[in-house]
């Protein structure tokens, strides 16, 4: 079949591989500029050279024994590596925690910065069509987040459409900060320090280069309470947060080290909810949806989503 994969992270790459692998002919659609996702990497200059952020998804773990094995081929083609500071299960993309995504992207007809209008049936067929035109397919995946599910396919697969509604993702606010040197700070993770959730010292991650890195992410809670705060205001709280969990008085942190660069991202679909399933598929109609909304909100679980619809479409 002639499949197109709404959705270019990681639950639609894997769906690509495995239907490619079993002989169908996949495209992919993403609005995204390029490969990252929730996994994604942003680069800020500096006076220091480029500081490098893990902004999304701060590592992944892999305890089911199909997805250990294919983190253990990411492995060997360098893109993934052991993170132990996170635990002793964690692992992350290398150089960035978008090469994984980069990596497999590279692999199939990835349409990046496509903006997905609506898709619709066509004969026995379908149509997606997107801000580049129109695409004629024999199937259609949508491998987005639970949110922009229930718009896309609300028309065709209703039950799927509610079921998507009624899975909530949580957001996430996000401050990265460079430094001139290192912070004052033992640990390379701090965990459930006030309005933080999770923070990280990136440059501390295996393969990565540039100055002093810090990825600052708000509790859920925090986040949404605060999700239309303006970003400054997200900064100023996070950075007070984490000078007072590294034991540092804000000034000191903004001015020894000297801070280098700042900005905040705003997740609004940070952390998936769980709808109790695997993947969707609908034979007779041609349509599916796979994607960690589905099962949980772990990386493990997109991959699995993935490769569970494209097993249950099986091959040529």
């Amino acid at each position: 079949m002639k499949i197109g994969i709404i959705g270019a992270g990681l639950a639609g790459l894997t769906a690509a591989g495995e239907l490619a692998a079993a002989g169908h002919d996949v495209a992919l659609f993403d609005k995204a500029r390029g490969p990252g996702g929730r996994m994604s990497t942003r680069r800020i200059e500096t006076q220091n050279g480029t500081a490098y952020f893990d902004h999304g998804a701060q590592y992944f773990t892999a305890r089911d024994p199909g997805f250990a094995a294919e983190v253990a081929r990411w492995e060997a083609a360098g893109v993934a590596a052991r993170w132990p500071a996170a635990g002793a299960e964690a692992w992350v993309g290398t150089p960035g925690m978008n090469a994984i995504i980069k990596a497999l992207a590279a692999r199939h007809d990835v349409r990046w910065n496509c903006r997905i209008e609506a898709i619709a049936r066509d004969g026995a067929g379908w149509q997606i069509r997107h801000s580049g035109g129109v695409a004629a397919l024999d199937a259609v995946l949508v491998a987005v987040p639970a949110e922009q599910v229930a718009d896309l396919i609300a028309a065709h697969a209703p039950e799927w459409a509610a079921l998507a509604g009624a899975t909530r993702s949580q957001p996430c606010w996000t401050v990265m900060a460079a430094f001139d040197a290192p912070v004052g700070c033992v640990d390379d993770c701090l965990r459930n320090a006030g309005a933080i959730g999770w923070a990280a010292r990136n440059s501390a991650k295996p393969g990565r280069t540039g100055p002093e890195s810090w990825v600052i992410q708000g509790s859920p809670d925090w986040s949404a309470a605060h999700l239309e705060d303006a970003g400054d205001a997200v900064i100023a709280v996070l950075l007070n947060e984490f000078a007072m969990a590294t034991g540092l008085a804000l000034p000191e942190l903004l001015a020894v080290p000297d801070l280098l660069a700042v900005q905040a991202h705003r997740w609004r679909y940070a952390l998936s909810g769980a709808a109790g399933k695997t993947a969707l598929w609908d034979e007779t109609a041609g349509l599916g949806v796979c994607g960690d909304w589905l099962i949980g909100p772990r990386i493990e679980s997109a991959w699995a989503s993935g490769r569970a619809l494209a097993l249950d479409i099986g091959p040529v």
